[in-house]
């Protein structure tokens, strides 16, 4: 079978469940080996540009195309697909499916378009099991899912017992100019992995917000993790966040527990490394408790990896370093 995923998510759950794709798009990077696969996208978006000129590029884009991103249907024609993975969670993340079902009316094959649409871990899941259906992976899917479910179990009994008074209220910001509050998947990880989420419901949409309100908010933990961005970006555009006024302020920065996760291979991608991201964030807010629980995934961990987080203290010190 012949399967594009159109999607970085979709791209790891394809190779998840034993299948190499014939055609990915432009963002797809995991595993190592989907790089090197034709891209059957463009982004309209110079993604290296700071978080406020990628905002106004997208709105650009929106106006004067319709999309953020263009299909190359040649290239789309030429690798003959039988299933195309796409999403409809995002027009900003990925190509949307009204996108892909032009292209397909423009090619000589007649694909099924599998349209992913996740706002939690449970529809991550049933993603998985729906295209390893699509593909005739279900034995595949089925031992996917029950591991990651495993893995989650593993995590959550290990905060279970967490008194209320030692959850911390944690804030984790998938866009820095203007500032937006992760939603979808992101409150029930911070939920299971021991703290407390009040910015966003459990499936709610990601939206921009007030700084005035992430202030008043004031949480005990505040996360950067912008979507698309790795920790050398992020750090590109720290001053988004710290020349805010009052961020000197927060309780998160004066108990330095102000991190910068990497948002681009973690938090905001809805694939089988979202239990990943749990791992890290309950290594990140109950270091002691999960390092000492036998059966936890992260019970050699002290903290999540140098290459996942680092406290927005030390990134910004190594700004001002490297500026004299």
């Amino acid at each position: 079978m012949n399967v594009v995923s159109l999607l970085p998510s979709g791209t790891e759950i394809v190779y998840a469940l034993g299948i190499e794709p014939v055609g990915v798009s432009h963002e797809c990077d995991v595993p190592p080996e989907a790089a090197a696969k034709p891209s059957i996208n463009r982004s309209r978006i110079d993604a290296e540009a700071s978080s406020e000129a990628i905002d106004e590029q997208v709105l650009r884009a929106e106006r004067d195309h319709g999309s953020v991103y263009e299909i190359d249907v040649e290239a789309l024609d030429r690798v003959d697909p039988d299933l195309i993975v796409t999403q409809g969670i995002c027009d900003v993340c990925a190509v949307d499916s009204v996108l892909v079902e032009d292209a397909v009316d423009r090619i000589d094959a007649e694909p099924d378009v599998l349209t992913t649409d996740p706002h939690s871990v449970g529809d991550v899941l049933a993603d998985i099991e729906r295209i390893g259906h699509a593909t005739g992976r279900e034995e595949r899917a089925a031992e996917l899912t029950a591991d990651l479910e495993a893995r989650i179990d593993a995590v959550r009994e290990a905060t279970a017992d967490v008194p209320d008074a030692e959850r911390p209220e944690v804030a984790i910001l998938d866009w820095l100019d203007p500032v937006m509050v992760a939603g979808h998947w992101v409150p029930e990880l911070v939920e299971w992995a021991g703290g407390e989420y009040g910015l966003a419901d459990p499936g709610a949409r990601s939206r921009p917000r007030e700084w005035t309100e992430i202030r008043e908010h004031d949480p005990d933990v505040l996360i950067a993790a912008p979507c698309g961005f790795d920790l050398d970006q992020t750090r590109e555009n720290l001053d988004d966040l710290t020349a805010r006024p009052g961020w000197d302020d927060l309780r998160a920065v004066e108990g330095e527990r102000a991190y910068a996760m990497d948002g681009h291979e973690f938090v905001n991608r809805p694939g089988p490394r979202l239990v990943d991201t749990l791992e890290h964030l309950a290594a990140l807010l109950h270091p002691d408790r999960i390092s000492a629980s036998g059966e936890s995934p992260v019970e050699d961990r002290s903290g999540p990896p140098a290459d996942v987080a680092t406290p927005l203290g030390r990134l910004a010190g190594r700004v001002g370093a490297e500026e004299r």
